[in-house]
């Protein structure tokens, strides 16, 4: 799709064609941001019009370029090329910018406007998820490509403006960027000065280039509306690619925010407010731009239409892909099952195999230690396994037997990301959207916090991402208040669509293995302890566990229920037998996924929850959570305060964490 050259006069029309659909669309909505669409036109023009690989018939052809707006509030620049350029978006739903049911929200979302490769909105994230897109390319290409025949080829594009410059995240992202040389990812840096607050010299003032030339980027600066300019950085950028030791690249645009408008561009007044009517007007008499809203001449449109360059250029792709084929029959089918993302039949086929030799393990293990032993036995079933640890894989285990740590310049399957929490997670969301791997990375549970906008992200976006927490309450012991968790397994567990897993046991921890795994349409965190833990489970019992909640242990004439997940699992089952020689029965319910417990149906939960039986919760976690099973008549053993340092046995019997008071809470609601 390469080499195509408007004249001077066409690409400039084809800009304001951006600002122009922009404007009008938000002044329709009343609500938006025409900033950074009318300031970033020209440097739209060029690398869409010019330079992107891509197809509007097929938005998921495997080998596309990827385009990332990280600066998602400028939401309406993204719908302008999608539209323009041939995608299914009709101008109907331009004009239905930011109503209700749109493919046009008020920023982008993946799965709802074809095109879209990442939802962005929270700044920052954008251009860590174009990292991960990159990464993941990069793998691939390495993976997958042979001397004479390159499958794996494509770039990776972002733009991005002040705000994401000022996230942390963008730190975190683009250092690891340059440290592994990702040479196919090219950011454009709108670089206006303006941010909603107003001139942004007051609270950014970082040498950017300095900073990025600091990470290992190559830096290139041009004025963001001299077409020229932008299309000779745009080609200086992709010729990093073929260099042994190419760099990623960050193309500094000097642009005017609202170019176009006479009265406001260049002021934080059109950052993220419609221009109003009278504006609008003048902003079109200064364009030259005689056409009425929505309206797109023939020559303009024509000119932008990329259906028919984009069906060649996967055509030509796939005459390549044929070849291929041809010559490595195994790899391309390979290639085209992890881009679909199926999983191998043996994973299936060896899982009760799997499960059954987990069951029979009777030693007592952290069910850290138990994730690593799952990871080690389903790892040789799942080659699209990208796992990886925030500094910190010797105590998340998520290293596995035979893995292959990845390098700047080496094929892997793990990553030491470095403390990067936030970036981590971020970076894991851009592999999981390109396709090809099934990204899991570890931390503390604690430090879930750092991470979680992306752990948020990861479940709008309905994504297959795995966050291992460990150390995942006051059990880890003497780090002290500010390791151990309380408030953040209940507060996980209230994000829509993510899957929270917290096992008992071996047997356990390795279904939650594979629910995260045979599970395409969002993410899972497993939330695992750092001290030992009894096996408690059987083999008969899997498919129970896969519900999420099941009766462990039940007794004729059971008084009460108590639940319990994870480390209080144990006291649960203690408490249990101290009741039983005191002559009450009770039933002990295991609730390792309260998600997935809650997505049985209401006769199910009724047959593990009688509501005519009170119910004791225990969890060292915040209590709160669990009222909605126990209700009133029930009672909740947790920790409401942060812990202290001591060792694991001492905190438990400090914060009352017990099997004696289960005992006394069942014998109470009796």
């Amino acid at each position: 799709m390469n080499g195509n050259q408007p004249t001077p006069e066409l690409a400039q029309k084809m800009a304001n064609a951006i600002r122009i659909l922009a404007v009008d669309a938000i002044e329709k909505a009343k609500s938006g941001h025409p900033g950074a669409p009318m300031g970033m036109a020209d440097i739209a023009e060029v690398l869409w019009n010019r330079h992107l690989s891509h197809n509007p018939a097929n938005p998921q052809w495997a080998n596309r370029d990827r385009f990332i707006l990280s600066n998602g509030h400028g939401s309406m620049l993204i719908y302008a090329l999608l539209h323009l350029s041939g995608y299914d978006l009709p101008m109907e739903e331009i004009k239905n910018f930011r109503q209700l049911h749109s493919k046009t929200a008020g920023h982008p979302e993946v799965g709802i406007t074809p095109g879209v490769e990442t939802t962005t909105g929270p700044l920052g994230q954008g251009i860590s998820n174009a990292v991960g897109f990159a990464l993941a390319e990069k793998l691939l290409a390495q993976e997958f490509n042979q001397a004479d025949a390159a499958i794996v080829d494509h770039m990776t594009y972002a733009f991005l403006g002040d705000g994401c410059l000022m996230e942390g995240i963008s730190h975190e992202a683009c250092a690891f960027a340059g440290t592994l040389r990702l040479s196919k990812l090219v950011a454009f840096w709108d670089d206006n000065g303006i941010s909603i607050d107003g001139h942004v010299e007051g609270w950014f003032t970082d040498d950017t280039p300095k900073r990025f030339e600091a990470y290992g980027w190559n830096v290139l600066s041009v004025d963001g509306h001299d077409a020229a300019a932008i299309d000779a950085a745009v080609q200086a950028a992709k010729a990093q690619s073929a260099l042994a030791d190419g760099k990623p690249t960050l193309i500094c645009c000097k642009t005017v925010i609202g170019k176009g408008s006479p009265n406001k561009q260049g002021t934080h007044d059109v950052h993220g407010a419609a221009l109003g009517a009278a504006e609008i007007a003048a902003t079109r008499a200064a364009l030259g731009w005689e056409h009425a809203p929505f309206e797109i001449p023939a020559d303009i449109a024509a000119a932008w239409n990329a259906t028919a360059r984009g069906q060649a250029a996967e055509a030509a792709w796939n005459e390549r892909f044929a070849a291929y084929r041809a010559a490595y029959p195994e790899k391309a089918a390979e290639f085209e099952r992890r881009m679909k993302g199926d999983l191998l039949p043996a994973f299936a086929e060896q899982l009760p195999t799997i499960f059954a030799a987990i069951a029979g393990n009777a030693a007592a293990v952290a069910t850290r230690k138990a994730s690593q032993n799952a990871l080690d036995v389903l790892a040789p079933l799942l080659p699209e396994f990208f796992g990886g640890s925030a500094d910190l894989t010797g105590s998340n285990l998520t290293n596995f037997k035979g893995c292959v740590r990845a390098g700047r310049d080496t094929w892997g399957n793990h990553l030491s990301y470095g403390v990067r929490e936030f970036g981590m997670a971020a970076i894991m969301n851009g592999m999981a959207l390109h396709g090809g791997f099934i990204p899991y990375g570890g931390t503390f549970l604690t430090f879930s916090d750092y991470s979680r906008n992306a752990v948020r992200m990861a479940a709008l976006m309905k994504q297959r991402v795995i966050h291992v927490f460990t150390h995942d309450s006051i059990g880890l012991g003497e780090d002290g208040p500010t390791h151990q968790s309380v408030e953040h397994i209940p507060s996980l567990r209230i994000i829509p669509n993510l899957d929270v897993w917290r096992p008992a046991d071996g047997l356990e921890t390795a279904v939650a293995w594979a629910s995260a795994v045979e599970r395409k349409d969002g993410p899972t965190a497993l939330c695992l302890s750092r001290q030992n833990l009894p096996r408690l489970t059987t083999v008969e019992m899997v498919e129970s566990i896969r519900k999420g909640g099941y009766v462990l242990s039940d007794m004729e004439g059971a008084k009460a229920v108590i639940i319990a997940t994870g480390s209080e699992l144990e006291l649960a089952m203690q408490a249990q037998a101290t009741l039983k020689a005191e002559g009450i029965a009770t039933r002990v319910v295991s609730m390792p996924s309260t998600n997935l417990f809650d997505r049985q149906s209401a006769e199910y939960q009724a047959s593990v929850l009688p509501l005519s039986l009170p119910t004791i919760a225990i969890e060292a976690a915040h209590p709160d959570f669990w009222h909605k099973y126990t209700g009133r008549t029930g009672a909740v053993i947790g920790i409401a305060t942060f812990g202290e340092s001591a060792p694991a046995k001492d905190l438990y019997n400090h914060f009352g964490i017990t099997a004696a008071r289960v005992v006394e809470a069942v014998k109470k609601a009796c």
